[in-house]
């Protein structure tokens, strides 16, 4: 069975520029070896940068030796549920593209937390 998302329907990809995802697939799939629960799709801002960056996850900086290039605002990341429950929580959750975001993210937040903070289009 394909992975579904918040909405209920097939994942889709979050982001291939840069690759993200647990498994570096694009997605925000997951399994059990996933202690992460990159779950989350979001389309990162600065204030969320900086308030990662403050508590210990620096997706800022560049790290070749992971093939990683570090974020800038508004690239699209696979998110722990956690790290965005506590963006949440201190009001600066990256808004979520609900397509993209793995069904298992609601054992941790609700539809409702999601969609009030989903990814706007510039007419909304």
């Amino acid at each position: 069975m394909d992975a579904m998302n918040v909405l209920g329907t097939e994942l889709v990809p979050c982001s291939y520029d840069p690759l993200t995802g647990y498994f570096r697939d694009g997605c925000c799939n997951t399994d059990a070896s996933d202690q992460g629960s990159h779950l989350v799709c979001v389309r990162v801002t600065s204030a969320f940068l900086a308030f990662s960056k403050a508590r210990g996850n620096d997706l800022v900086t560049p790290r070749p030796d992971h093939r990683f290039a570090g974020l800038k605002s508004g690239d699209r990341w696979c998110l722990c549920v956690n790290r965005w429950r506590e963006a949440l929580l201190a009001g600066i959750a990256p808004p979520v593209v609900l397509e993209a975001t793995h069904s298992a993210a609601l054992s941790s937040v609700t539809l409702e937390q999601l969609s009030e903070n989903r990814v706007r289009s510039p007419a909304t």
